[in-house]
């Protein structure tokens, strides 16, 4: 439950000041503190500065905190509009960790400077607020408390920040799913809670079981979850419409529950954690619940690629030829590249309904961390323009994404003797753009843009986000369905 949020356009007073207990102070960009007059407690900021040698300007960068004599703890951060959006909610995120430490009911935040630059400021800092004040899931014997109040003052919105709190509830969202345990996350289990939330928001649902999707003939899926004890895997779909809506989307997730890497077992530094190898599911229902709750005019469909990659008896092994549901042969060669096994049923399904583009998420490869670290996601794009869009989408959103090269001479490594298609190579080399030269067979002619979310986590959390599970994908998602409906 995201915090309450109660707003006034007056500036914060001194009198505000004294009631507070945990104060965010955002202030514009100055060049000295001459230029803030009339920002209560200003002086203190002022000493402060002068014992640590600092200047105003380094707040930017570095927020601090002060204590009032009543008791108030006051955390100042700078917000430069030069900056990009994912520099200024690093700045206010480290600024709120600076109160949140305390575990608050209750912060106020203080916007300062021009009419713009306070509502540009308010957006981020409630944002940030939100994504935080709530804590994930924990099995301790004393939870973490939640943030109950916000209370903004210097900017009011009509619209309370409604496309800014669905955003963080899309968000909240998917890291809540991530972080639970493999034993309270089975595909069992999170095929129950997505039908739950389906009824709740009124979205059709359906769902593509095992037996149903070996009838399909979807091979590749059936053959990562006949490995797992229960049959329980699915394929999960739910659709919003708009009744206005004139463009229709597919969002599509890897929502593997636990990867054990298959007969290609993984060790056990690589295996601790897994069970958030379904990421990829749970930002795609993120967008969705997000898109749905800010009413786009869009018709969207989520589909899940949910199940498990356990060794056993009857798990798949190297050098089997299963066939795809679209007829694809495909010869096996590393159990542990499951994740395009799944989705490439899962994509199949989402073209047939030829929707005007497919977007999918996935926690795919180890060679997009190599690349490009936690603090990025890559993706490919069938154009230019697609391309284009997801990088005005990062940086709208402060969710920065790296555009990779998909070209069709990267096919010569997945030729195989006996099928149409290797799964994967042994070499590893290129293997974020092998996976995707991969998946490119079960999209057809759709436009088509996948994202590798190798910033699924970030230690020390990333930009807006203070947790290493950061719901990197729901912003950004947010931002690019806008974009692509010209709002």
């Amino acid at each position: 439950m995201l915090a309450r949020l109660e707003q006034s356009a007056a500036l914060l007073a001194a009198d505000d000041m004294k009631r507070a207990r945990h104060v965010l102070m955002v202030l514009p960009k100055v060049a000295s503190l001459d230029a803030l007059s009339g920002v209560p407690s200003v002086d203190t900021l002022a000493a402060v500065l002068s014992r640590r040698s600092k200047k105003v300007a380094e707040l930017a960068q570095s927020p601090l905190a002060t204590e009032l004599a009543p008791g108030t703890l006051v955390s100042w951060v700078m917000v430069d509009p030069s900056r990009s959006v994912f520099e200024r909610q690093t700045a206010l995120r480290k600024g709120l960790q600076l109160l949140l430490a305390e575990k608050p009911e209750d912060i106020t935040i203080g916007v300062f400077g021009p009419a713009a630059a306070r509502r540009r400021a308010a957006e981020l800092a409630v944002y940030t607020s939100w994504v935080n004040g709530a804590p994930l899931p924990e099995r301790k014997k004393k939870p973490a408390s939640a943030l109950r109040t916000i209370k903004l003052r210097g900017h009011a919105s009509k619209n309370a920040f409604a496309e800014h709190r669905a955003a963080a509830e899309g968000n909240l969202l998917a890291r809540e799913l991530t972080v639970l345990p493999p034993n309270e996350l089975t595909p069992g289990s999170y095929r129950r809670r997505v039908r739950e939330l389906a009824r709740q928001k009124g979205w059709r649902h359906e769902e593509y079981d095992v037996g149903r999707l070996g009838k399909l003939g979807a091979g590749a899926f059936v053959a990562v979850a006949r490995g797992s004890a229960d049959a329980d895997a699915a394929i999960v779909h739910l659709s919003y419409r708009h009744p206005r809506a004139q463009k229709s989307f597919a969002l599509v997730g890897k929502g593997i529950c636990f990867d054990t890497g298959g007969h290609n077992l993984k060790p056990a530094r690589s295996m601790l954690g897994m069970h958030k190898d379904m990421n990829g599911s749970a930002v795609a229902l993120g967008i969705l619940t997000a898109a749905a709750a800010i009413k786009l005019p869009v018709r969207l469909d989520c589909w899940m690629a949910i199940a498990r990659n356990d060794i056993g008896p009857r798990a798949y092994l190297q050098s089997e030829v299963v066939t795809a549901l679209n007829g694809t042969t495909i010869e096996i060669v590393h159990t542990d590249a499951e994740g395009r096994m799944v989705l490439a049923d899962t994509l199949t399904l989402a073209a047939r309904a030829k929707p005007d583009l497919i977007v999918d998420f996935a926690t795919l490869t180890g060679s997009m961390h190599v690349a490009v670290g936690e603090r990025y996601s890559g993706v490919f794009a069938t154009s230019d323009a697609l391309a284009r869009a997801a990088l005005s989408a990062a940086d709208a959103s402060g969710e920065r994404v790296c555009v990779f090269p998909q070209d069709a001479d990267y096919d010569e490594e997945l030729e195989s003797a006996i099928a149409d298609v290797k799964q994967c190579t042994m070499e590893g080399a290129a293997d974020h753009i092998l996976a995707t030269r991969f998946l490119k067979r079960f999209v057809g002619e759709r436009p088509w843009l996948h994202m590798d979310l190798s910033a699924a986590k970030c230690k020390g959390g990333l930009g807006a986000v203070a947790t290493d599970i950061n719901g990197f994908g729901v912003a950004w998602g947010v931002e690019f369905l806008k974009a692509m409906l010209g709002r």
